[in-house]
Order: structure tokens, then sequence, then C-alpha cells
């Protein structure tokens, strides 16, 4: 009995919602925007201009705009920067600023004295400097880099406090003035012509005339040095925007203090230093990790000791199924009735092992999701590792996943629908279960990140998702998402079902009592899976909570491999051991022997919270933190589980297609 065909009605309901599709995504492209990494050169005396990030801090880990603060602006006013999908949903705000410079000139400038400082400016001032909040200016789309002396090691940081207190007097003072140190390249074009080659074609030969050629520099490289200086308002006040004063040597000077009615200047001053990088590599030095021998030496010997234990298991597995069916295949008729009344284990319970298991339509859900965001995973790892997806373009590895994520609900309601057909035996209810597959895991992340919003928009943060972005990624969600899914679906009910290699009784068998629960050993059995991925777990917590650069995606495309090898290893595994215990109901069980781990990297993820963030304050960003650590657990507990059961059904479909048993 082939394939029903779906009536003509739904068809044209699925062609007129990917013409819908393809509208919208093309009025949508300026919310995928990406900012490129295209070299710049500029020529003496360009003007360059410094822009401003949003404020940022490892205690709250909440974002205030740049502008938040009495800061200088810009004569013409503050100008946002065109970003990204990716950028905003971090809460970056990046806007212009009033620092200028001026290619390869060095300059000491003024920028302004504020006004008296009010009652509510200092206290927000000093509850910035407390909660160690951080100034982030971009020149090139490079980020300034800070160096400080700790124990006699060099440590980098990006950006800049916007103060300090002092350990003597208590008091607050706020960094009003700015060393910033330019590196710049000297760069000459080649000045290639194309010339005529005959019936050969074209060919290309430098060009003579050094007239034509065009030299200019390259920024490769933005150092900073913060300073707190005290200088006379009135006297600086005469002073117009970008006047020339004399420059400063930071420690050297009296500080600014922070205190009602006080007025503040800031100034700054730029230098630019010739360097030998070039603009490839102008972000080695933000790229290069501090203790990389030992990060490398833990990844490799986890993954062996991992890859080792697994392949044990899995080799002693093989031999004990091989002796199994060699043993069985070898008998008679006869001889094979007589040893299945005999015998134990998976061989009874193969009228059994393929009924239907409770809440089949959640089941499908959760598998068609999984494989969504595996290979939402696995595509964005493998990109980032080939370098498709530079830290110079912010906001792409975000932006990157969720176009993944939206195009691959095609293989979502396809694999959903058809392990729906499956275990039904036809394609009745395939549309719920489709949009079932759209809704529910984007749904719950909607439902978190709205009660996470609403936190930040109480907080005054720029990370709050602003309601014209709601409707871009409600508009995402259910104009592509949805239909790409539905027909991801459609084409699951065209496909040819699975059939089972043997019949289901018509009476349940009963599954023997066993000394201890079934779930205590799948609970367990995520903690080999874990052993994979804890120790890249942390340098990947690290990059996103202590604000540091992770770009080490070749190992952890290693680590993902390893990853779906146990995680499969792991579940059939189990299931084979439940079988031998005639229990079979395996189909929750497999999913969650290796979908498990996600328990652990929840568990791990508290442990982080209080013993590596011990200076995140406030029950806020405690909130959340385990807000947004929920995400990641249940997106983590689906793909794992997906990879558990998908290998769990097909060893199971080939382990009975090998036993002939009327």
């Amino acid at each position: 009995m082939g394939p029903p065909i779906a009536p003509r009605s739904a068809q044209m309901s699925i062609i007129a919602a990917l013409f819908v599709v393809v509208l919208l995504f093309g009025s949508l492209c300026d919310a995928f925007y990406l900012p490129g990494s295209y070299m710049h050169t500029y020529p003496e005396g360009a003007d360059l201009t410094v822009k401003v990030n949003s404020l940022t801090s490892i205690e709250t880990e909440l974002p205030f705009s740049y502008y938040s603060m009495p800061y200088c602006r810009p004569t013409k006013g503050p100008k946002k920067s065109t970003e990204n999908l990716g950028e905003l949903l971090m809460g970056d705000e990046i806007e212009t600023s009033p620092y200028l410079f001026h290619m390869n000139k060095n300059e000491s400038l003024y920028l302004c004295t504020s006004k008296p400082l009010n009652e509510h400016e200092v206290k927000i001032l000093k509850q910035r400097i407390d909660d160690l909040y951080q100034v982030n200016v971009i020149l090139d789309n490079l980020p300034a880099m800070r160096y400080t002396e700790q124990n006699g090691i060099t440590i980098k940081w990006t950006g800049f406090p916007v103060g300090f207190v002092s350990d003597q007097e208590k008091n607050h003072y706020i960094i009003n003035h700015l060393q910033f140190k330019v590196l710049v390249h000297e760069y000459e074009d080649p000045g290639f012509t194309l010339i005529g080659a005959g019936d050969e074609g074209m060919g290309m030969a430098p060009e003579t005339d050094k007239s034509k050629k065009k030299s200019g520099f390259e920024v490769v490289g933005f150092e900073v040095v913060p300073c707190s200086v005290k200088r006379d308002p009135a006297d600086m006040s005469k002073h117009k925007m970008y006047d020339i004063v004399s420059s400063v040597q930071c420690g050297q000077e009296m500080q600014q203090v922070i205190k009602e009615q006080e007025q503040i200047t800031f100034t700054y001053e730029v230098s630019f230093v010739k360097s030998d990088i070039r603009w490839p590599s102008r972000w080695d030095a933000y790229l290069k990790m501090d203790g990389a021998r030992v990060h490398w030496f833990s990844i490799l010997n986890s993954l062996m000791v991992i890859s080792f234990l697994a392949g044990i298991v899995f080799v002693i597995f093989l031999r004990t199924v091989r002796r199994d069916l060699t043993k069985y295949e070898e008998l008679d008729k006869e001889a094979q009735a007589q040893m299945t009344e005999e015998l134990s284990g998976w061989k009874l319970v193969v009228g059994d092992v393929f009924r239907a298991p409770n809440h089949p339509k959640l089941l499908c859900v959760m598998v068609g999701d999984g494989v969504q965001i595996t290979g939402m995973a696995a595509v964005t790892i493998l990109f980032a590792a080939l370098g498709f997806m530079s830290p110079a373009s912010r906001g792409m590895l975000l932006t990157g996943m969720i176009l993944l994520y939206l195009f691959l609900g095609i293989a979502a309601g396809y694999v959903a629908v058809k392990m729906w057909r499956t275990i039904q035996g036809d394609s009745a209810g395939w549309r719920s279960v489709a949009w079932s597959v759209a809704c529910f895991f984007p749904g719950i992340v909607f439902l978190i990140l709205t009660i996470l919003n609403f936190i930040l928009w109480g907080s005054h943060s720029t990370g709050a998702i602003p309601i014209s972005l709601y409707f871009i990624l409600l508009s995402l969600w259910f104009c592509i998402s949805v239909p790409l899914t539905l027909l991801g679906g459609f084409m699951g009910t065209r496909s040819e079902a699975i059939q089972y290699p043997v019949r289901t009784n018509q009476i349940p068998r009963e599954i023997p009592a066993r000394k201890y629960p079934s779930w205590l050993l799948v609970l367990g059995a995520g903690t080999l899976p874990f052993g994979t991925l804890f120790i890249e777990l942390f340098f990947i917590m690290s990059s996103i909570w202590l604000r540091r650069f992770y770009y080490v995606f070749g190992f952890l495309f290693v680590v993902l491999i390893l990853l779906v090898i146990v995680c499969a290893e792991v579940s059939v595994v189990l299931t084979y051991m439940h079988l031998c215990v005639e229990d079979w109901q395996w189909w929750w069980k497999s999913f969650f022997a290796s979908g498990s781990v996600a328990l652990y990297v929840f568990l791990y993820s508290i442990n982080y919270l209080i013993f590596d963030l011990r200076s995140l304050s406030g029950p806020v960003s405690a909130v959340l933190y385990l807000g947004y650590s929920l995400i990641m657990v249940l997106a983590i507990m689906l793909s794992t589980g997906t990879i558990g059961f998908l290998t769990s059904f097909y060893f199971v479909h080939y382990l009975f297609s090998s036993v002939k048993i009327d």
C-alpha cells in the first residue's frame, strides 16, 4: 500500500506558505546584516572614528548604554550603527563617539567638561564602578585592548573600567583621560593590470607607473591606557572640543574624585606606531589563549580516555550480540522453537519490542527538534572551524545559528512525521505533529526569553530585546520556520515508511520485576557523554560569562564528533541491557540514556555559578544566568537524546531483522 496522497488544498497551502517565505526573507535581509571584515586602508591624515559599545560587567551580566553615563557626546549627537540579528540579541548597542583620530598624527585633545554632577549621576557612577563595569571602544572593528600586571603576569583585557575605588580613602574615581595607541601597517597596492594575451586569454602584469599604485595605512592594533586626572574645570571650559591640551603622565597626577557638584573634564591622547603585523593577523593578539598547552592536553587526554572506554564497551557488546545471533542461526527450526521456549533475554520480547511507546507524539516531536538542533550545531561549528565565522564579524555566529535552525525545519518535520508514520502505521495526524515540532522548542525558548526580557526591561538594560525585534523573531518563526517544517512533514508522508521486521502481539508481555529501578541506570549513563564535554564546556562558559574570546572551534568539532559516537554507544548498550532482562519499553529509555547528560550539564552550570562566578551579584543576574542555562540544557538534551534514540532504533531494527522468528 503506497503512501497517502495529501489533499490538493494542503498542497496549495504549502505552496502559498513558501511564497510568503520568499517575500518575507527578502524584506528581512537588513536584520541579518553581517558587518564585514574587509580590509580598510586609510591615507595620511584621514579621519578615524572610534565607536562605543554597551557597558558590560561580569558581575551583573546586564549591559547598559554608553550614553547612560555623563560622558561627552559627538557634536551632532551619537548615531547608532547598523547591527545584525546576533548583535541585537547579545545586547550590543554600537554608537558613534566623540573620539576622533587623524591617521598617523599624534595628538592630545580636549573633549568636554561635564555639568556639575547631581545626586543621581553620582549614585549611578559609583554603582557602575562597584559592579566593575567596562567601557568598550572599537576602532576599525577592533576592540581596544588593555594590559595589566598582576603578580608578574601580564593580563589582557578588552575595554577599560568606568573607574576605581581607592584602597585607603575608599573614594570613587572616574576614568576621564585615555591614552590610545594605534598600531598601523603601511600598505602598498602592487597595482596589477589586465593585459591581453592573444588566443590564450587574459593575463596580469605589475603596474610600472608608481603614481597609479595605491598606498595607505591599515589599522592592525588598538590599545588603551586609562587614567584618572584632576583638571581645573574653570580653565578647561574655555577650550572647544578637539582643542590641543598638554599631555599627562598616568599615575603621577591628582585623580578625579566622584562627588556631587563636581565637574569632570574629559581628554584623550592618541599615538600611532608602525607595526610589522599584517592585516590578516591583527586578531591573533585577541584570540591567543593563555595556558594553551594545558587546554589542548586536557582535551586530548579526555578524548583518548573516553574513546578507549567506549571502544572497549562497544567491542565487547558486538562480540556478545554476534555470538547470540550465530548460535541461534546454526540451529534448525525445531531446535529454534525449543530454544525460544527455554531461553530468556532479548529473544523473548520479539512480539513486543516494536510496541508503540507511551506518548508517541511527544517522542516524535522531541526527536524532530533534536535533529534540527544537532544539524544546526554541527554545521555552525564546522563553518567556524573552517574560518568562515570570524570574530571580526560581530554577531555572525549567532545569526548563522538562527538561519541554519530556520532552514533545518525541513529535516525536523521530515524525521518527526516519518517516525510518527512508523509508530502509528499511517499518516493520520501528521499536520499536528509537524506543528508541534515547529512550536515545541522555539516556544519554550521564546517563553524563557520573554520572562528574562521583562527583567531586563525593568533594569533598563540594553540587553532587553526591543519590540521591533520581537516582531521580527515572531515573523521568522511563523513565516519561515513553521512553513518549512510543514513542508518537511509533507515530504515525510510521501516517503516510504519504515517496516518492522517482526509482528507485534496483541497482548503485551509482562516485564519481570527488577531489584533496582531501570531509570537509575539511565540517569547514570549520562556521565560518560558528560566526560567528553565538561572540559570544553568550561572554556565555552568562560567565554560567554567572563567575556573571553573563544575560537578553538577545531577542537570543539572533534569533541562534537566524539560526543555523537559516545551518545550512540551508550544508548545502544543500555537498550541491549534492557532487552536482555525482557524490558521491551526501550523507546524513552534510549532517548534519556544519552539525553541524561543534560542533567549533569545543568548541575555543572550551578557549580560554575557558585564557584567560578562568585563575583556575580544580585538575584537578577542569577536568574538571567539560570534562564540562559536552561535553554542550553534543553537544547543539549534534545540533541543528545535524539542521537541515542535514532541509533538504538536502527540497532533494534537490525537486530530483530537478523532473527527469523515466526
